[in-house]
């Protein structure tokens, strides 16, 4: 059996493809084989896959671009709304730092203004006081005590503040603290300084209510003291000076601004001064001295029986048993009108005080003085004795009014009664 019409029957030869050119009297001819066909199918099946490709994203490429500039706008948007929230955000917190500086700022001036005009008054009343107290006295009434608010530092010493009372913590100037920041506790500086701010306030608040309530205090007890000097005075029949009562007033009312009080209080204990103390040189002038004190009275004044001739008679004094030698003392300030010796009275010393009143000082031992000599109260004028008509050594004192003797007691219970505020 032939095996090549074998192969012609039972399946075909796969032969390589030709390819023949003819041109003329040349022919050529080409061979291709089967990988190298499937190899230029791929290529060309590729180069078509790739146009269709280039082709798609030329027509989809503006669509595409649009999308994505679309998304960069809205992100950017976005971003930007973020950063302007932000910023107003920012804006506003240094907003309110700004305004909490400016009133804190405000406040601590408020305070420094105030502490200036306190430490001011301290310098005021410093000498007033100290007048005031040497005059009057500093024994305020119990309620007046008790009303007191209570206040560490005296009147004459202003209290001082400074940045470094705000504690450990905020010991930075004013114009930096962060007011809004808070700490851990939950409590902002801003509420600190409140606190701070209402506490130094409340103090100077007090301070200056305790200025005005002494004040006031040492004016009521100036004029307690003028009356109560005034009216011993008319009680014992005593001239007083008309110049010391307050007449009567009236106007309409017209509410004081309160940063006049203190001046105003000032000007009332100043003029409550001025009239005791021209209350106590009046009272000063008079005889209101024990001439002998601590000795007894062996005949007050008026009528009585005379030890020598045993008959009544008016005696014009007060006998004190005094030894001989003893230091007699005028009992007010004056001039001498009389030294030496004047009859019964034997050595004698006349003093006159003004205002009509005059002091007789009588059986002296020894005269100390002369006639013109100005005297201050309390200057020894000479020594007890019994010169004259007289029985034993004693002093005769005695008080004149435009030459009429008056009682000396009426002077000298007066005298007890305002000692203590002369």
């Amino acid at each position: 059996m032939n095996p090549t019409g074998q192969s012609a029957v039972f399946g075909r030869r796969k032969e390589p493809h030709t390819v023949i050119i003819a041109r003329g009297n040349e022919i050529r001819h080409f061979t291709i084989r089967p990988w190298l066909a499937a190899l230029i199918g791929s290529a060309l099946a590729a180069i078509a896959i790739g146009y269709l490709l280039a082709t798609s994203y030329l027509v989809l490429r503006d669509d595409l671009i649009g999308a994505t500039t679309a998304r960069q706008a809205r992100m950017q948007q976005a971003y930007e709304d973020r950063i302007s929230a932000l910023r107003a955000q920012v804006d506003r917190i240094t907003s309110r730092q700004l305004l909490d500086q400016q009133l804190m700022e405000t406040k601590v001036s408020e305070l420094l203004a105030r502490q200036t005009q306190l430490s001011q008054r301290h310098g005021r009343l410093g000498p007033i006081i100290e007048r005031a107290e040497s005059e009057v006295g500093d024994a305020p009434a119990a309620s007046d005590t008790a009303a007191k608010p209570e206040v560490t530092g005296s009147l004459s010493q202003a209290p001082t503040y400074s940045v470094a009372s705000l504690g450990a913590g905020d010991t930075k100037p004013f114009s930096l603290w962060s007011t809004r920041s808070k700490p851990l506790d939950g409590e902002t500086a801003a509420d600190r300084a409140d606190k701070l701010f209402v506490s130094i306030n409340a103090s100077l608040k007090a301070i200056e209510s305790q200025q005005l309530t002494r004040i006031t205090t040492l004016a009521d007890n100036a004029y307690r003291n003028v009356d109560a000097i005034k009216q011993a005075l008319q009680a014992a029949g005593l001239p007083v000076d008309s110049e010391f009562d307050k007449g009567d007033v009236g106007g309409p009312l017209v509410p004081l601004d309160p940063s006049m009080i203190f001046d105003s209080k000032v000007k009332e204990l100043d003029e409550a001064l001025d009239t005791l103390d021209q209350v106590k040189k009046e009272a000063r002038k008079l005889p209101l001295a024990n001439p002998a004190p601590g000795h007894a009275v062996t005949s007050p004044f008026g009528v009585r029986t005379d030890p020598i001739l045993g008959t009544a008679a008016l005696h014009t004094g007060m006998d004190f048993r005094a030894p001989i030698g003893m230091a007699a003392k005028v009992t007010a300030a004056g001039i001498v009108t009389k030294a030496g010796w004047n009859g019964g009275y034997g050595r004698m010393v006349e003093i006159d005080h003004g205002n009509g009143f005059a002091t007789r000082y009588g059986h002296l031992s020894e005269i100390d003085v002369a006639v013109g000599q100005q005297l201050a109260a309390g200057d020894v004028i000479g020594k007890t004795g019994s010169s004259g008509r007289s029985t034993g050594p004693h002093l005769h004192y005695e008080v004149r009014h435009n030459g009429e003797a008056i009682d000396p007691l009426r002077f000298l219970s007066v005298g007890k009664k305002v000692a203590q505020y002369l």
